[in-house]
């Protein structure tokens, strides 16, 4: 009976020590992507030098740290390596039961944005200014109303019904409403790009999508009729097609035309660091924002922003493996938007920079200057984490 005992005692240990080493084999920190991790750190690397020659010159000039946009770019990185932390570690699931409260939150800050507690520049009122920081809200928006309508259609199980797309719909339209009367025509687009994705992927039926389609164009020639895009906003939009023509240089199309100076004055190999003349006299306006890229095209050439954008394309295709090896619909969801926001941000940034796309004023993700983009994309990117390592 001893013996029996003893074996069964010894049999059931190595069960035991069997079952240990294959749940840490699943682990969710052993699965962690470091190609995720490295090409989110070298977009922000290469956005750092291009941020700091962009203001070089403007701030030697006026007498003011040629660090201080640097420096606040670098608390903005900080922050944002502990927002990836935080979004990796929390079970993503979790983040269904708390849509709700995420959701009404970045509306209400939408919503406080446009009081008179918002912080206006150049004519928009996209901010709000908490102890020296400018926090963009609709930042926050994109994330909230991503993970609020992935969690709507992970409910309706692949099978969503009219109800469901008409909740999603909303969940979408509201924000970029508010988005929009800041007025802010760029990230509204994205709101609009990121319902078509998740309703794409989430199993919408074609009639609702065909349905969703018209109505669009309908609402669009309708706003045209009734100036709710004003004429400013549509100059904008179309300035882009005139910018090869030197009679325009001081009008809409002039952002588009010293781009392509900049761009095309870098030709294959660059101008070198520091040394380019677009930059450092800032033709280019809001060169270390939303056309930054022309300061990487015009110091670094062709090879510099070939480069750059294969460590995008690189960035995009980790999520979207991370979207068809996820655990569930849900996660399948949030890393197909994230990933598709990266695709429409990055393809309508660098397009406007060589004239081929409008000038809508969207930022290079990890690359523009912006504290609350940079901290949301670091965050975006833990959440793709978050996914990968869970997929077991």
């Amino acid at each position: 009976m001893e013996v029996g005992y003893g074996e069964d005692r010894r049999i059931k240990m190595m069960r035991e020590r069997v079952q240990k080493r294959w749940g840490s084999a699943y682990a969710p920190l052993r699965h962690t992507d470091p190609v995720l991790i490295v090409t989110a750190l070298l977009l922000t690397g290469v956005g750092l030098v291009a941020i700091y020659s962009a203001k070089l010159q403007a701030l030697t000039t006026q007498g003011r740290p040629t660090t201080e946009y640097l420096s606040r770019q670098l608390i903005a990185l900080a922050i944002g390596i502990v927002a990836l932390i935080i979004a990796s570690l929390i079970d993503y699931r979790k983040l269904q039961s708390y849509a709700a409260v995420m959701y009404g939150g970045s509306i209400f800050l939408l919503i406080l944005t446009l009081t008179p507690l918002g912080h206006e520049i150049n004519g928009s009122q996209r901010w709000i200014v908490l102890g020296g920081f400018q926090l963009q809200p609709s930042e926050l928006a994109k994330v909230a109303a991503l993970i609020a309508v992935a969690a709507i259609l992970h409910e309706a199980k692949g099978q969503p019904g009219i109800g469901h797309v008409g909740i999603s719909l909303a969940a979408t339209m509201v924000p970029m409403g508010l988005v929009f009367l800041q007025p802010d025509l760029g990230t509204s687009i994205v709101f609009v790009w990121l319902a078509a994705t998740l309703f794409l992927i989430g199993g919408v039926k074609a009639r609702y999508l065909i349905a969703l389609v018209v109505s669009g164009f309908v609402g669009v020639i309708l706003a045209l009729q009734m100036e709710v895009i004003q004429a400013y906003q549509l100059g904008r939009l179309t300035s882009f097609l005139g910018a090869s023509d030197p009679s325009l240089a001081q009008g809409g199309a002039y952002h588009t035309r010293q781009s392509l100076i900049a761009i095309g004055s870098g030709e294959f190999w660059g101008k070198g660091l520091f040394e380019g003349p677009q930059t450092a006299l800032s033709f280019v306006p809001e060169n270390h924002t939303d056309f930054v890229f022309t300061v990487i095209g015009e110091e670094f050439g062709f090879v510099g922003t070939s480069l750059v954008l294969a460590v995008f394309l690189v960035l995009i295709w980790r999520g979207l493996r991370i979207a068809v090896m996820a655990k569930d619909l849900f996660g399948t969801l949030v890393a197909s938007g994230i990933s598709s926001i990266l695709a429409l941000q990055v393809v309508i940034n660098v397009g406007m920079t060589i004239g081929i796309m409008p000038v809508t004023g969207l930022p290079l993700p990890f690359v523009s200057y912006g504290g609350t983009s940079l901290i949301v994309w670091f965050g975006m990117v833990g959440l793709l984490l978050n996914i990968h390592m869970r997929r077991f």
